[in-house]
């Protein structure tokens, strides 16, 4: 880990306030890091002293010898709330190629590494310092509750899930008694070989808890002109998913916007890009909403300038251009943030956030959307149009 530059003063006070994460027997080579730097791990590393206070994601890969091709294996990471002063202690599992941290739960073996603490001090490298204010702003939604919340009951963010068959068809007869097409014959189509794959699902407890965005967007009851207006103004599908994941806190929900993002950009895992665009879509087409939750629109717009600008500029063209995704979520939220009964504050902080877009990824808010075709929409059951 390298040195880094660091005020006296700011560097005393995390000596003596900062939490210190023990990492012992992790294997030469590994790629480890904290919040949004990482490094290889030297055959003197035993940790990560000097830490603020707070939210940290500690990341890392396993990684084979280079004699062995030297290959990484995927990320895992996890989130830790840090206390001042406090230390974490973890030893590297090389059967599960993970971290465990029973033993700190031990607060004889803790006590004992805190009694050698100074005689560690060289082997422990210093808290990244510089990407302190970095971490904060993507990350100061997010609450050690809620952080708790979405993440898997396992306590690790993996980048690619750990899936078994949803059905356990060991032999051919069990595929038989699942009226199930044999694998002991050849395949006429890529279609049939592809429904002969078994079906996979996530281990129990390794999957991301998000909250589930509501697939229906209307009142129950609703007429069909209501359906059409909830399916262009989303309002009552965000009110929903408020009311039952962030009632106490609605503001959190700009909290798992980042924990979704940070997922992604940091730890790898692309269910994290896929509900922060999700979630995205919700929060940017609810109309009446941004009427009515000025400060959680206000939040919203800080929080995509700081994702945003930490986005490389080619992901835009890899995957956020997809489907011009971005772009056209963003126009039918600066067309609603412009109309009628908006917040004047809100209303400038939305043209400025709209410059500063434009100048910087030079997208063309202006234009038509390409999707002027009038919206369809599936009526419920038993609903009928005269």
């Amino acid at each position: 880990m390298a040195t880094v530059d660091m005020d006296p003063e700011v560097a005393r006070g995390l000596f003596e306030e900062g939490a210190t994460v023990v990492l012992l027997g992790v294997p030469e080579g590994t790629e480890l890091g904290i919040d949004y730097k990482s490094w290889q791990v030297g055959p003197r590393f035993r940790g990560v002293k000097m830490i603020p206070p707070g939210l940290h994601f500690l990341h890392y890969c396993s990684s084979n010898a280079p004699d062995r091709g030297g290959e990484t294996g995927p990320r895992t990471g996890l989130f830790l709330t840090l206390k001042p002063r406090e230390i974490l202690l973890a030893h590297w599992d090389p059967k599960e190629e993970d971290l465990d941290f029973s033993a700190t739960q031990n607060e004889d073996e803790v006590g004992r590494v805190r009694a050698v603490l100074r005689d560690l001090d060289p082997f422990l490298g210093p808290y990244p310092y510089e990407v302190m204010r970095k971490w904060v702003s993507l990350t100061d939604r997010v609450n050690q509750e809620l952080a708790t919340r979405l993440q898997p009951l396992s306590g690790r963010v993996c980048a690619f899930s750990d899936v078994i068959p949803e059905l356990q068809l060991t032999h051919t007869k069990d595929r038989d008694e699942q009226n199930l097409p044999r694998n002991d014959t050849e395949c006429q189509s890529m279609r049939e070989g592809l429904d002969r794959l078994p079906r996979m699902k996530p281990r129990e407890g390794t999957e991301l808890r998000f909250s589930p965005i509501p697939r229906q967007t209307y009142p129950p009851g609703a007429t069909p002109a209501q359906i059409t207006q909830c399916s262009l103004d989303l309002s009552y599908a965000l009110d929903s998913l408020l009311e039952k994941h962030h009632h106490q806190q609605p503001l959190n929900v700009l909290g798992e916007l980042q924990f979704a993002f940070v997922c992604f950009l940091i730890g790898n895992v692309y269910e994290g890009f896929e509900h922060w665009k999700r979630l995205l879509a919700l929060l940017c087409r609810s109309e009446e909403a941004m009427r009515q939750r000025r400060d959680l629109y206000l939040g919203l717009i800080a929080v995509l300038y700081h994702q945003l600008g930490e986005i490389p500029p080619d992901f835009f063209v890899d995957i956020v251009s997809q489907d011009n995704f971005l772009t056209s979520t963003l126009q039918d939220f600066f067309q609603f943030a412009s109309g009628p009964g908006v917040d004047g504050t809100l209303r400038k902080r939305a043209e400025k956030f709209k410059a500063h877009l434009t100048k910087k990824f030079r997208w063309d808010f202006e234009v038509d959307p390409d999707d002027c075709d009038p919206v369809v929409v599936e009526l419920p059951d038993g609903v009928t149009l005269d």
